[in-house]
């Protein structure tokens, strides 16, 4: 049993009707009084887990050691999709087998990773388990026994490195062009992409590319004049298309996917 007063986050795609999240949180703290519940978001795009494992792979450093991050964007639930998780930089990971984890883990075959076993969830799962809720009756109390230290991650089925991955392949890098895609769109209308800013190092004067527009590389919003499109990156660290005081997302027509590429100016 763990001594630290135990925290739990929640990424989800629920949004904020209904009482899903209220439930999942009330599973949890049924099973673990204590619980530090934080509600990382739950504004995922509708059935798109690559945003998901997006936002957890940037946020999760920002919390203590032995946080349980859970992520339920699942649409899958219900099927033979599995529950997996793991032990990353001194956290824990809970999601679908269903391209999150791989965000925040790169390679499987470097980490750790587990399968929720048949076994497992009927020891941990009493009642009867929803068709469509797995967030209440799977993960919450999965979630719980992970926090309060009485299971390990070893301990809830199979090691397998057999995953599925992401649904937004990495950044390429080709005769001197890198390519990307827009993995998040923030309620500013914002496009954020899965290029780093490291990934930029490597070029001296980048030029992006998206939506037909050519941009360069600005260092904020506040230096462009309202309307204006601009590239910066943004404090996540990723690349990221801006208008100022308003959407590029709306301006330019485009969503989750589109491609952003990157040239030497």
């Amino acid at each position: 049993m763990t001594t630290e007063t135990p925290i739990i986050t929640l990424t989800t795609d629920f949004g904020p009707k209904g009482p899903f999240v209220g439930v999942m949180k009330g599973v949890i703290l049924g099973h673990l009084p204590t619980a530090r519940i934080v509600d990382l978001t739950h504004e995922i795009h509708a059935h798109w887990p690559a945003e998901g494992g997006f936002w957890l792979s940037r946020a999760h450093k920002y919390f203590p050691e032995n946080t349980v991050h859970v992520a339920v964007v699942d649409p899958g639930v219900g099927t033979s999709r599995d529950i997996i998780a793991t032990r990353y930089n001194q956290q824990i990971f809970v999601a679908p087998d269903n391209g999150i984890l791989p965000h925040i883990i790169g390679d499987p075959a470097q980490s750790k990773v587990y399968q929720l076993s048949d076994a497992k969830r009927g020891e941990l799962c009493s009642g009867e388990i929803s068709a469509t809720f797995h967030g209440r009756d799977m993960f919450a109390p999965l979630a719980a026994a992970l926090a309060e230290g009485a299971i390990d991650v070893a301990d809830i089925g199979p090691a397998t490195t057999d995953i599925v991955p992401s649904l937004v392949e990495e950044p390429e890098v080709e005769h001197g062009r890198m390519r990307g895609a827009v993995v998040a769109l923030d309620s500013f209308g914002n496009l954020i992409s899965n290029i780093d800013a490291t990934d930029l190092e490597r070029m001296s004067s980048p030029l992006i590319q998206c939506g037909g527009q050519q941009l360069k590389l600005q260092d904020t919003y506040g230096r462009s004049q309202p309307g204006e499109l601009l590239a910066l990156i943004n404090s996540f660290g990723v690349l990221e298309i801006a208008r100022a005081q308003g959407s590029a997302a709306d301006y330019l027509g485009l969503g989750l996917g589109a491609p952003i590429t990157v040239i030497e100016k």
